[in-house]
């Protein structure tokens, strides 16, 4: 069964957005289908790199929002991405709650899962506190701890947020750093991750082949660590 993917970290600059590419690559690769949404109007990023997949979506319009569950429902094998924009947990905590989501969607068998990604920052700390306050027990959490936007990550593994969000059920995963010089090229011309890994005449991503050696380790290890939510032991 599918489930609907909330992937925030309240700050902006955390990785969201590469996250959200990172998932649907992912369900690409693997054949699962799934809809894809962006809620950043001033930026658009998950849209513009997976243009095919993902539609813009406005979480303080409701009719918006709503096509996220109806699509889920209307055919519950498949999974919603939605790449959130920053500062947007009040609004989506609105609509979920005037919505009585959980309860819609597990009456189809889905579920909801919020995700959080995180830099070494206090502020992703206490943004993650926000969204635990939010939702409580009553959704599925998978918390990012992006080694791309930090480079300790110490106090975030014994802080009583990340002991919180444990002992809700929560998967911590791991996303290694990619060189920013690479991620750099890749974004410059607005590629997909398989775009960049993948030669072709149309668009080449200006990468050398090491640099393609590279991605691919990295999308590897990723997704690794996306098997524990999609394709648990």
């Amino acid at each position: 069964m599918g489930a609907l993917h909330l992937i925030g970290g309240e700050k902006g600059g955390v990785g969201k957005s590469v996250v959200a590419r990172l998932v649907a690559q992912y369900l690409i690769d693997r054949n699962q289908p799934f809809v894809g949404y962006d809620s950043d109007r001033s930026h658009a990023t998950f849209a513009r790199f997976y243009r095919d997949f993902a539609a813009p979506v406005a979480f303080d319009d409701y009719l918006s929002a709503d096509r996220i569950a109806e699509a889920l429902i209307g055919d519950p094998t498949r999974h919603a991405v939605v790449d959130l924009a920053a500062q947007s947990l009040r609004s989506v905590q609105q609509w979920v709650v005037d919505s009585a989501l959980t309860e819609v969607l597990a009456e189809a068998g889905l579920h909801l899962t919020c995700w959080h990604v995180m830099d070494d920052s206090k502020d992703s700390l206490i943004t993650l506190h926000a969204l635990l306050t939010a939702f409580g027990p009553t959704v599925r959490y998978v918390i990012v701890l992006n080694h791309g936007r930090g480079s300790s990550f110490m106090e975030v593994a014994v802080s009583p947020e990340l002991a919180q969000a444990k002992a809700l059920g929560a998967i911590v995963l791991t996303l290694p750093k990619l060189h920013e010089t690479s991620m750099h090229k890749i974004d410059t011309v607005d590629a997909s991750f398989w775009a960049a890994i993948n030669r072709n005449t149309a668009g080449d991503v200006p990468l050398g082949l090491l640099e393609r050696h590279r991605v691919r380790v990295w999308l590897k290890s990723f997704a690794t660590e996306l098997d524990k939510v999609f394709a648990p032991a």
